[in-house]
């Protein structure tokens, strides 16, 4: 029951019989009784509100009737301006943002940037750090929603482009049909993200479990492209689909119409899900972390001799000599989960027993394989990493003797 018609039925009974005012104190009470039983209202409002007789006033001059309150200071105005000052100053807390409306409104009024009246200036020149806050609090909402989801000022997100590319969560990728790979970037960039530095891509077949891996410096689209396209090149069999995160490096124009010219499938994780990608996960850290370490490489010679490394000892001693245990099955039962794996293979032996690589190129991994001595490949590794380690330290005390 709205109010206008709490209101209709209070003004029935009130003119009913004779009307209330007529009636004896105990027939009073029935009705209030009566009404505040029906109505759920409180017995002593419904009182005043038939002292002060609103139960005449209709729905419309309620509406109409003019809102409590003191009026609103800072108006509409003033928060435009203020939301433009905001910007100006690169969108600094609420502190130094009144230090600059204080000390640089008046020369922005100079120059054309703020117009206002005398009226707006003098109230940002007294607005105070909390009503700041208030006041920006809606377009700051607005900002960081539009960051997260949509196309940010830098132009880094490019909504239209993440539709192209569709999202499969690791279940719905196929981790019996070789040639899906998971792809992934690893940055070596020590404690800081500065400047330029080393980066490795790192690629797993899932079924196989195959891993290639290519560095190149900065994280530019155009170098993670060409990574690609050399690690393709190595690859024993032919890549069929790549799974990648949502990292700029990966959702762009150059590498979506690679894939398209290829032929080749391409999806994507959902953001901020790394089990989305967990095959090439693992592997960052077996094969990349536990080998180069978390140094910082950002000079010609450490990213020469880090390629040196993975196309001439790392692939070949992971592939050829790496076991790898695969998940079999796992179920739940009584609230435990219990899995099964697989027997540990390599990859070379899961591409010899898989049926879709062709029986010429299974060939030439077994020549690869025959003229390959474990040892002699550890031993070459440990090597170069030594000098990589040596040539790290090296940059690094010229650094500190600057």
């Amino acid at each position: 029951m709205d109010m206008n018609s709490r209101n209709q039925y209070l003004k029935a009974l009130i003119y009913k019989n004779d009307g209330y005012f007529n009636k004896s104190k105990k027939e009073k009470k029935i009705i209030l009784d009566q009404y505040c039983k029906n109505t759920g209202l409180n017995r002593k409002y419904v009182i005043e509100k038939i002292k002060k007789k609103h139960y005449l006033k209709t729905t419309g001059d309620i509406k109409n009737r003019p809102k409590k309150g003191r009026k609103e200071f800072y108006d509409k105005r003033v928060v435009i301006e203020l939301v433009k000052l905001w910007k100006i100053f690169s969108k600094p807390c609420s502190e130094r943002l009144k230090s600059s409306i204080k000390d640089e409104l008046d020369r922005l009024i100079k120059f054309n940037e703020i117009k206002c009246s005398e009226e707006v200036k003098n109230k940002l020149m007294k607005i105070s750090k909390r009503t700041i806050d208030n006041k920006l609090k809606k377009t700051k909402e607005d900002e960081r929603i539009r960051n997260k989801y949509g196309k940010n000022e830098s132009g880094k997100i490019n909504r239209l482009l993440y539709q192209q590319i569709p999202v499969k969560i690791f279940s719905e990728q196929d981790k019996y049909k070789v040639g899906n790979a998971e792809i992934d970037l690893v940055e070596h960039c020590g404690n800081s993200s500065a400047g330029e530095f080393v980066n490795t891509l790192s690629n797993a077949d899932i079924a196989t479990c195959w891993w290639e891996g290519d560095a190149f410096m900065g994280k530019g689209q155009f170098a993670v492209w060409q990574a690609l396209k050399r690690q393709i090149e190595r690859l024993p069999f032919e890549l069929k689909e790549i799974h990648s995160d949502n990292g700029t490096e990966f959702i762009n124009y150059h590498l979506l119409n690679y894939t398209k010219e290829i032929n080749i499938g391409f999806s994507r994780s959902r953001p901020n899900k790394k089990n989305d990608n967990c095959l090439v996960e693992q592997k960052n850290y077996t094969h990349v972390r536990s080998v180069v370490g978390y140094c910082r490489y950002d000079t010609e010679i450490e990213l020469n001799l880090i390629n040196d490394i993975y196309r001439n000892e790392l692939r070949l001693y992971k592939n050829f000599f790496q076991p790898v245990i695969r998940i079999k099955e796992k179920t739940r039962i009584n609230g435990k989960i219990h899995r099964k794996y697989e027997e540990a293979k390599t990859p070379y032996q899961r591409v010899l027993e898989s049926e879709e690589i062709s029986q010429e190129k299974k060939d030439e991994l077994t020549k690869i394989y025959d003229k390959l001595n474990p040892a002699e490949l550890k031993r070459n590794l440990d090597k170069k990493l030594s000098k990589l380690y040596m040539i790290y330290q090296q940059k690094q005390s010229r650094i500190k003797n600057l």
